[in-house]
């Protein structure tokens, strides 16, 4: 089910009142959640609520056994088995095409000679299968190191891992704080669930308005004859990028603002990564569940940056290769993560990746004119990064940068879609939004007094996004 789908507005007042009548018996609560998010997953493509029960129950089951166990040394053949199984179906459902393509494609680069073409099988991947394993292997992880202790309650647990609103595309939650919010009663809080349905209605706009608005336009650039064109291949490549972020961190709005009508809080996934000053700070803002997930479960038991210099460049591409290749069973998205190791690595070595911590323009209405030129240059650099990452395979993504870097390349557009300038208005109310907010954790998070003009914003926001739909697209990272 889509947030931005007729069923999900039937859906989200439906599960909403039947969730607070059971507000006296949390557990049933528990059970009802369960139900109405396997209901949620389930609407894709039933087949795949298997695939989900499975890997809470197998990971549930991990736990009890070391609870069982708990006042003697972990298990690392607990551990381990657990982490082979939840691995081994991404492995099979995400990447067994891509390592099969890879090596015949290899094979032949050799000499070898194939006897036929398409070695794939047929295999569907199921939607959010990388955020809810990634949910439960740090569950597993977290148990073993005796970080948290293993919840008895299996329909808890089985919340904890298929609750919808983060269901398919994150935020990438720990069991230490999503966990215990399941463990307990839950009490309805008005001003909470209005400042959610604030955050929802700013993600809808942002996604339905500003991605899907610029969707139509990167499309038409980057899949069209202008892609040859070094003007098309540049609009082309901005439009995407600020897509990318639309679409993703409105989703992100919309289930954190969901979330919380039910009573639930997420962590922050993003902030505003597009004021970023340099690539190091872009990763503390963007995608944070997941910058911050590789960072404690992979970059820190490699050595971090605590270590010498070979090993901090190792440990780097480590964390950015694989980042890259959560993303997708492409090539593209391995070398963009070697593109933003390559970019991030002069920063670490040099001591300046922590250098931006605070707030962009703190105390200042606007930036400065070396702050400006260092978002600029930072924006830059990402937006040369999904070029990358939107091109189908390598060799496009060369034609395509040989196209915005020769300048004999550029030449008239053959005709813009009328998307163009729905889409640099949304784009510009956007940042313009987000900038004054930049302190916040979303745009609407602060609004003005009058209640006039508070309600007028809510509406014209609320009549765009209902009435405007340019062309309604699935979520961007729905595919990882």
């Amino acid at each position: 089910m889509l947030f931005n789908s007729f069923e999900f507005l039937l859906f989200l007042p439906c599960a909403f009142a039947a969730y607070w009548m059971l507000s006296k018996h949390w557990r049933v609560q528990n059970l009802f959640t369960v139900a109405a998010s396997w209901l949620f997953y389930g609407w894709w493509d039933a087949r795949f609520l298997v695939l989900i029960a499975f890997t809470s129950a197998w990971s549930w089951t991990a736990g009890a056994i070391e609870l069982k166990r708990w006042d003697r040394r972990p298990s690392k053949t607990v551990l381990w088995i657990s982490l082979a199984v939840n691995l081994g179906i991404l492995a099979y459902f995400k990447y067994c095409n891509f390592f099969i393509e890879s090596f015949f494609a290899l094979a032949k680069s050799a000499g070898f000679e194939c006897a036929k073409q398409g070695y794939g099988l047929e295999i569907v991947l199921p939607v959010g299968v990388s955020f809810y394993t990634f949910q439960a292997l740090s569950y597993t992880i977290d148990v073993y190191r005796r970080k948290i202790r293993p919840v008895r309650d299996p329909v808890a647990f089985f919340a904890f891992i298929s609750f919808f609103p983060q269901l398919v595309a994150g935020p990438i939650e720990r069991a230490a704080d999503l966990l215990p919010q399941f463990t307990r009663p839950r009490t309805f809080d008005c001003a909470q669930a209005i400042d959610g349905c604030r955050q929802m209605l700013w993600g809808f706009f942002k996604k339905c308005v500003v991605a899907d608005s610029c969707a139509v336009v990167a499309n038409h650039l980057l899949n069209g004859p202008d892609a040859s064109n070094g003007l098309g291949a540049w609009l082309g490549s901005l439009m995407f990028a600020i897509q990318i972020y639309g679409d993703f961190s409105g989703y992100s709005d919309i289930a954190i603002g969901c979330s919380r009508l039910f009573g639930i809080n997420l962590r922050r996934n993003f902030a505003f990564p597009y004021f970023s000053r340099d690539i190091a700070e872009f990763w503390r803002r963007w995608h944070i569940s997941l910058t911050t997930w590789f960072r404690d479960y992979l970059y820190i038991p490699l050595g971090g940056s605590r270590c010498g210099k070979l090993r901090q460049i190792r440990n780097t591409f480590a964390i950015f290769l694989v980042s890259g290749l959560w993303h997708g069973a492409n090539w593209t998205f391995i070398l963009w993560g070697a593109f933003h190791a390559a970019l991030f690595l002069p920063l670490l070595l040099s001591g300046r990746n922590r250098k931006n911590l605070d707030t962009p323009a703190s105390g200042s209405i606007l930036p400065s004119g070396a702050e400006l030129w260092r978002m600029a240059a930072t924006f830059f650099l990402a937006t040369l990064g999904w070029t990358i990452f939107r091109a189908p395979s390598v060799s496009e993504a060369a034609n395509w940068f040989a196209a915005m870097f020769n300048p004999a390349s550029f030449a008239p557009l053959h005709g813009l879609p009328r998307e163009t300038a729905a889409a640099a208005a949304a784009t510009a109310i956007m940042f313009a939004a987000e900038w004054t907010q930049r302190g916040c954790r979303h745009a609407l998070e602060r609004m003005p007094r009058p209640a006039a003009l508070r309600y007028a914003i809510y509406y014209a926001l609320a009549w765009v996004v209902l009435f405007y739909t340019p062309s309604m697209q699935t979520f961007i990272y729905f595919q990882f």
